[in-house]
């Protein structure tokens, strides 16, 4: 099935559809039925870390798939434990062996941990990863604009992605800002808030819904691509994969999206970047 996502463009060049599906929490067990239910139904885009356990499940499913790797776009994730020169080329090495690839499209530090102070390191370790060819862009998940900053004065690549927790109640806006005006693309993590506060009941994500005929859940991943971020949701049911999926025969009108957007309180709802070592 081809569905028509729209791409954006990395500052290497290389270009990332802005909808894909996650495979956070997604029982290692069950991965590759739910992988490969995801590719069925047109998504291209898949998203993993080492943390997961499941990126075995998703080469599994690549591999019994008829989508040509050509079509696909693959991440996965350097765990805080692997952060170092050596230690993240064997990471990588690993998640390289249980996914059954010759290479990934985005390979990303999954967290700054900044009280063990080597996400420096790491990056250049990733900056060695891409000119082998072997991941062939490279971004990072969680740094906050200190850490960036940090990134931009001391190495030489600038970051493809930052992948943040970013939902309409935690917008962090100043981190995208300073992404975006370095030429960093944001990516959406807990995209619809993990359902750990009513978003969807939000009366203005409602009202929207009803006026589009869509769902709820529907029009705020909308309002991330009409935003201009990259997101993933998961789930676990092919009838939701194909819900999510089906958001490009309507527009929020700029009223809806600022509606949407006034919904943000600082309503952090996964850990603080600064927590995480």
């Amino acid at each position: 099935m081809t569905i028509p996502v729209p791409t954006l463009t990395f500052n290497d060049g290389h270009t990332i559809p802005q909808l894909g599906f996650g495979v956070f929490k997604v029982d290692p067990a069950e991965t590759t039925r739910i992988v490969s239910d995801a590719l069925e139904v047109g998504y291209r885009h898949l998203d993993t870390a080492a943390i997961y356990g499941n990126e075995a499940g998703v080469g599994a499913a690549i591999a019994a798939s008829a989508v040509p790797r050509s079509e696909l776009f693959v991440t996965t994730k350097l765990w805080n434990s692997d952060q170092g020169t050596q230690s993240a080329f064997d990471a990588f090495d690993l998640s390289l062996e249980k996914l059954g690839l010759d290479y990934v499209d985005l390979y990303l530090i999954h967290w700054p941990t900044p009280a063990k102070d080597r996400y420096v390191e790491s990056w250049k370790a990733l900056e060695q990863i891409r000119a082998s060819g072997r991941a062939r862009s490279i971004g990072v998940s969680n740094f906050l604009v200190p850490h960036l900053e940090r990134l931009l004065a001391e190495t030489e690549i600038v970051p493809a992605v930052n992948q943040i927790e970013l939902h309409p109640a935690h917008q962090q806006q100043e981190v995208t800002a300073f992404a975006r005006a370095h030429g960093i693309q944001i990516e959406a993590w807990g995209p619809l808030g993990q359902g750990k506060y009513p978003l969807l009941e939000e009366p203005v994500v409602v009202v929207a819904a009803e006026a589009h005929g869509k769902s709820p859940a529907q029009v705020v991943i909308r309002w991330h691509l009409q935003t201009g971020n990259i997101l993933f949701p998961k789930s676990n049911r092919r009838a939701r994969m194909i819900e999510n999926l089906d958001v490009f025969d309507f527009e929020l009108s700029h009223t809806e999206l600022a509606t949407i957007s006034a919904l943000e309180r600082s309503g952090r709802v996964g850990s603080h970047p600064n927590d995480v070592n």
